[in-house]
Parts: structure tokens; C-alpha cells; sequence
């Protein structure tokens, strides 16, 4: 039987156990945008659009994705200001810019979207205790970690690396 640390050694892409997700706070005129989820954990709470990556997309595709099918707002990323991951998934969350678009439910994932006063949005109890810490994080989003560019190796795709800078 042959070891994790040999295998991880080969050529051969690793099959990836994770289940790779991401969420972003957009904040525009002290209001949060949110979305009322209608499934699994978060059914009936007001939470942060987001979702899992398709296959060969980028976190940061996958943010604008996600926010233009939930919400039909378009998005840009910027700061990476949280990281949540155990032994099955991470998910990463952005501050994200509020590019275009007017707020709108898909009737699918969720039953409403709405701006909501960033202050109300964190004392109500339909607001889950994550999406709090998330609305807390995107506030100082100027101390996140920033996309620093360099020239990587491009043999699975461009790289993406945020650190302090």
C-alpha cells in the first residue's frame, strides 16, 4: 500500500477532497447586501451570497458568479478577509466592491435580497453569528490580505496570492 507522502510526490494531479466555496461582503452607504437563504442551515436567516467553485474557476470567478445568479449584482473582489476550513472544505471570504445592478431575489436560493443598515445587520437574530464576523472583517477590509501579483508557474492556471503587503 503506498503512502499519502509518496503519493503526493507524483506527477499525477491529487484528487481534491476539499470542497472549495466562497462568499463576499459588499458594503455600499453603510448598508450590507444579504440574502434570506431558503435551505439547510441557513433557511429563513439572512446571510452573505456565495457558493461552491465549478470546475477550472478561480475563487474570484466564482464570487462574481455567484452574486450575479443569487442577487443580479455584479461584484468585484478585492481583500481576502477571512478563511474558514477544516478537514472537509475552506471557504474564503472577500470584501468585495458593488460594481452594478439592482438587488433581486433568484426565487431559488434564497427568497429576498436587501440592503441592510451594516448596524441592524449585526444585532438581528435572523443574522447568523459567521455572517456577523464576515460584516466585522469587510469593515477593516483595509487591513485584509491584498492579490500581490508574480510570475508563477502557469501549468494548472494562474496563480492568486494575497498576503499583507
Amino acid at each position: 500500500m503506498e503512502s499519502n507522502c509518496n503519493k503526493a510526490h507524483t506527477n499525477e494531479p491529487q484528487q481534491n477532497t476539499y470542497t472549495q466555496s466562497v462568499t463576499g461582503i459588499v458594503i455600499r452607504d453603510h448598508k450590507v447586501l444579504l440574502a434570506r437563504h431558503t435551505y439547510g442551515v441557513g433557511k429563513n436567516r439572512l446571510i452573505v451570497p456565495g457558493g461552491y467553485l465549478e470546475p477550472g474557476e478561480t475563487p474570484q470567478e466564482a464570487l462574481r458568479r455567484e452574486y450575479l445568479e443569487e442577487t443580479s449584482i455584479v461584484v468585484e473582489p478585492k481583500e481576502v478577509i477571512g478563511i474558514r476550513f477544516n478537514q472537509k472544505d475552506w471557504y474564503v471570504a472577500f470584501a468585495a466592491e458593488y460594481v452594478s445592478g439592482t438587488a433581486s431575489s433568484d426565487h431559488d436560493e434564497n427568497s429576498e435580497v436587501l440592503w441592510l443598515d451594516v448596524d441592524e445587520a449585526l444585532t438581528r437574530d435572523d443574522v447568523p453569528d459567521l455572517t456577523k464576523k464576515l460584516i466585522r472583517c469587510a469593515l477593516k477590509s483595509e487591513q485584509g490580505f491584498v492579490n500581490i501579483p508574480y510570475d508563477g508557474t502557469k501549468k494548472y492556471g494562474e496563480y492568486s496570492f494575497y498576503g499583507i503587503y
